[in-house]
């Protein structure tokens, strides 16, 4: 059975910096990546990382935000810098399996709240 567990969202003030991380199990993944949700707003990707860790992220976070894994096993993290209270959203890991062309597992999400 396939797992995400994500932790280490939560409050900081703008300008501030948070870091994500996401646990899976279950598989062998593709790629993970980091979604997230603002109230309101559809769903958007923030950022992505294959197994052999090529990176894409959306053009409007591209210097702020970090995504990286661990070698070996199915971690990854997002680092968040000079965070705004526009990237207050919850924020959602994701998993893509190893045939898929979409993301198909789903973590539960972490609020991340950005105070001005």
């Amino acid at each position: 059975q396939v797992q995400l567990v994500e932790s280490g969202g939560g409050l900081v003030e703008a300008g501030g910096s948070l870091r994500l991380s996401c646990a899976a199990s279950g598989s062998i993944f593709k790629a993970m990546g980091w979604f997230r949700q603002a109230p309101g707003k559809q769903r958007e990707l923030v950022a992505g990382i294959t197994r052999g860790g090529i990176t894409n992220y959306a053009d409007s976070l591209k210097g702020r935000f970090t995504i990286s894994r661990e070698k070996g096993n199915n971690t990854v993290y997002l680092q968040m810098d000079t965070l705004k209270p526009e990237d207050t959203a919850v924020y959602y890991c994701a998993a893509k399996c190893w045939v898929c062309q979409e993301y198909n597992f789903w973590g539960q999400g972490t609020q991340v709240t950005v105070s001005s």
